[in-house]
């Protein structure tokens, strides 16, 4: 991948060395508190709430619907705000709403619904955080430094979904589900006051702004006929898909269908951030060695695999298959995430880069809840084990949307610099 067009002061030396790690800590706070949470708010739902498998999956669909109602406006409006200060708001406000349990389930108010709003806006949080941070890394790094730094942040983002599950089971079985949320409480606090050390990004100014439908439209057009980020925008849509089904399933087939214990699930789901960390500290070598199109496509053929593995067996090995099916199914989705990020950043103009990402999210993480509520309903006619399997056997597609495309005859994505729709 050759470069695209640069920022407009790319920073050098030590001061984009210090800033990429001031940056790095900040994301890696935050996502080590998020991946306590997603332990935590299922468990509290299960154990304290004696949640349905409806209610399951509408508390893990919430956190994804503000991806559909927000993540198109939120380009504009990342565009037109401080990136820094955009950040540091964003973690304000999900540690807030993180802490609202706890205090909710002391006053003996906690209830589903809380629990829904809740991530709800963890959601809303997400989604400005998310553009915002996608669209400050090239502005502190150099495009030439680009893919390595977003495969060190999916390394850490790994490691955090390895650590993290296995750090809130240990948590939440030692001092109960609800206090276990104030970890993440913290984490966002220790995110919020080292982006603050950040380097401030001054918003665009223009005498008048475009109107904001104007301004998503750009987006959306750049993104649906670009002939590589419109094949890889879908292909990751499908993996989200699939993963949304998880996030409902993974909980309820643990705890009712193998019955493990609090400590015995953090380690399970921990499994996917050893994939994860694996599949990062590929992404760059085998990219280079097969080539970054066909890399995305083994990679996702890999993944369907390991969804398929994992839902099988009974006794000690179902735990060993779902552990070996999780890993290989997230090694293959962070091959595919870092190539198509890195892609994307590289291929897209800085001016349109937020609403690119902002596009690209929307669509991507938007079908989350979907895959989320549709498991819970499947679930509950036919069993988890049974929706497991058909959405493994779905996962099958995964690699033939890169395959129908002209992405499935090139070894590699194409170059940038001819890509422009």
């Amino acid at each position: 991948m050759s470069q695209a067009t640069a920022p407009t002061e790319t920073p050098a030396g030590s001061r984009s060395t210090r800033s990429f790690w001031m940056f790095w800590t900040a994301e890696t706070s935050s996502a080590i508190g998020s991946a306590v949470t997603a332990v935590a708010m299922p468990l509290a739902a299960v154990t304290l709430l004696n949640a349905t498998p409806v209610e399951m999956g509408l508390i893990s669909g919430a956190g994804f619907i503000a991806w559909i109602f927000f993540a198109l406006p939120a380009g504009p409006i990342v565009q037109r705000l401080p990136l820094r200060g955009t950040l540091m708001a964003m973690d304000v406000l999900r540690g807030l709403a993180v802490l609202s349990i706890p205090v909710a389930w002391w006053l003996g108010a906690l209830t589903v619904v809380h629990l829904m709003i809740t991530a709800l806006l963890l959601g809303l949080g997400n989604v400005l955080a998310s553009v915002s941070s996608s669209t400050l890394l090239p502005t502190i790094v150099s495009p030439a430094d680009l893919q390595a730094r977003n495969s060190w942040l999916s390394g850490a983002n790994s490691a955090t979904q390895l650590g993290g599950p296995a750090l809130g089971g240990v948590l939440v079985q030692w001092i109960g589900a609800v206090p276990t949320f104030l970890f993440d409480t913290v984490s966002y606090g220790v995110s919020a006051l080292l982006v603050r050390l950040l380097p401030a990004r001054r918003a665009d100014t223009v005498d008048e702004w475009p109107p904001m439908w104007t301004l998503i439209r750009e987006g959306w057009q750049f993104v649906v006929r670009h002939p590589a980020i419109g094949p890889l925008t879908w292909m990751i849509t499908a993996i989200n898909l699939i993963c949304g089904a998880q996030l409902t399933l993974f909980p309820l087939y643990l705890v009712r269908d193998l019955h493990v214990s609090s400590g015995l699930l953090g380690l399970l789901l921990a499994t996917e951030g050893i994939g994860a960390l694996i599949g990062a500290a590929l992404a760059t070598g085998f990219s280079r060695l097969v080539g970054t199109a066909r890399a995305c496509v083994l990679a996702g053929a890999a993944g369907a695999v390991g969804a398929l593995v994992l839902p099988l067996g009974s006794g000690w090995p179902a735990y060993l298959l779902f552990a070996a099916g999780n890993i290989v199914f997230a090694g293959g989705v962070a091959i595919v995430t870092v190539n198509n990020q890195t892609y994307r950043q590289l291929a897209s103009p800085l001016d349109l880069l937020p609403r690119v990402t902002a596009t690209v999210r929307f669509v991507s993480l938007g079908v989350v809840p979907i895959g989320s509520l549709l498991a819970g309903v499947l679930a509950g006619t036919v069993g988890t084990r049974t929706t497991l399997i058909g959405f493994g056997i779905a996962s099958l597609g995964i690699p033939l949307i890169l395959l129908s495309s002209r992405i499935g005859r090139l070894r590699n994505l194409p170059d940038v610099a001819t890509t422009t729709p």
